[in-house]
């Protein structure tokens, strides 16, 4: 139903779309995820136009819409879009923020459009608020209205921006509820979310959005419980991390020791586990040490808010033996206290160096 080939949006010199291509098949639910600021509201505007693409090729049902040719306003009737700000009209009630556009846009009869209006409301839980106000109603009930006014058009895709954004938390819930009606009656919707259990619930595919592009996407059980991509799993799995470079051999173990105890108290660790960290860390640069003359070595710490999960990296550049093999070590005694502290312990080597991951017992 949705086809779009390398699109690309540009503000002035920021590229905020680089390369983005998806196929989207009529009835699936779309849900876009990813942080602040990495295009997943541009692009949602770029598919209806409210954003001109700066290039790249936009098909709905076949129908290039960035073809001179394409009637745009006749095949934008074919998506509403839902706001995080609601856009309702403030001078008029809540039945004639749903009737204005099929009367004026569709040519629709008053009656009709009214007693279709009704039918709406009442999909919502809002019939009882017909005749009132915007400024009248609470943020979950403007959102519900601003969905029965997209629906009162007739669309064949939904576009949602991060509905639920502007909303208190006890808002939040009746927003979704019907939304994960309209899902289950069979409409296109493409969702900006932070809503994790939305998507984990209702979308057909999940489209994770970094760099400017579709980062990841698949199923919401690949996504949210197998991601195959570092960005996605730290967003998925909200990991907070600090990279420490060590440069020589004589390196201040006390400034070292001074940043695990702030990253530490950042995330609440307790003062077990803060131990054990120091602990593995000092036995792991004593058996670097002997290498840090020829190259330096980058420990990352990341902590994975939703699983408690933290995780010791370090990485080293160059083609260097296994520091963990019994030749490489200067005694026993590192050895048994490494793999005493760690959960699971993981070595690779590639062109770049090599990389050894642990995860903390306890962590």
């Amino acid at each position: 139903m949705i086809k779009v080939d390398h699109l690309c949006k540009r503000f002035g010199n920021l590229t905020v779309l680089k390369d983005i291509s998806i196929d989207i098949a009529r009835g699936e639910v779309i849900s876009i995820i990813g942080p602040s600021g990495t295009g997943k509201s541009t692009l949602l505007r770029c598919l209806n136009l409210l954003d001109q693409p700066s290039g790249g090729r936009i098909e709905i049902d076949g129908v290039n819409l960035l073809d001179p040719s394409t009637d745009v306003p006749k095949m934008r009737r074919k998506m509403g879009m839902v706001f995080q700000s609601f856009n309702l009209f403030a001078h008029l009630s809540v039945l004639d923020n749903l009737t204005l556009g099929p009367i004026k846009l569709l040519g629709t009869g008053k009656a009709e459009a009214q007693s279709k209006a009704r039918d709406l409301l009442k999909l919502v839980g809002l019939a009882e608020k017909a005749a009132s106000f915007p400024d009248e109603l609470s943020g979950g009930q403007k959102q519900r209205v601003a969905i029965a006014r997209c629906l009162a058009m007739d669309p064949q895709i939904i576009l949602f921006d991060e509905p639920t954004s502007a909303l208190d938390p006890t808002m939040v819930s009746e927003v979704l509820a019907v939304m994960r009606r309209l899902a289950n009656e069979g409409l296109t919707m493409l969702v900006v979310t932070h809503e994790m259990d939305f998507a984990r619930d209702v979308s057909s595919r999940v489209f994770y959005m970094d760099e400017g592009i579709i980062y990841e996407q698949g199923t919401p059980a690949q996504i949210f419980e197998q991601p195959q991509r570092e960005k996605t799993r730290a967003f998925i799995h909200r990991i907070r991390s600090v990279c420490l470079r060590i440069d020589s051999p004589d390196f201040d173990l006390y400034a070292v020791n001074a940043e695990i105890e702030q990253f530490c108290e950042k995330q609440i660790l307790p003062k077990k586990t803060r131990q054990h960290l120091w602990l593995l860390i000092e036995e792991l640069l004593a058996v670097y040490r002997p290498r840090l003359a020829q190259a330096p070595v980058e420990i990352t710490l990341g902590y994975a808010e939703k699983t408690g999960r933290l995780e010791v990296a370090l990485e080293s550049p160059g083609d260097a033996p296994n520091p963990l093999d019994s030749a490489a070590l200067p005694d026993e005694l590192g050895l048994s206290i490494i793999t005493k502290l760690a959960e699971s312990i993981d070595y690779r080597t590639d062109a770049r160096g090599n990389r050894l991951s642990l995860r903390l017992i306890g962590g």
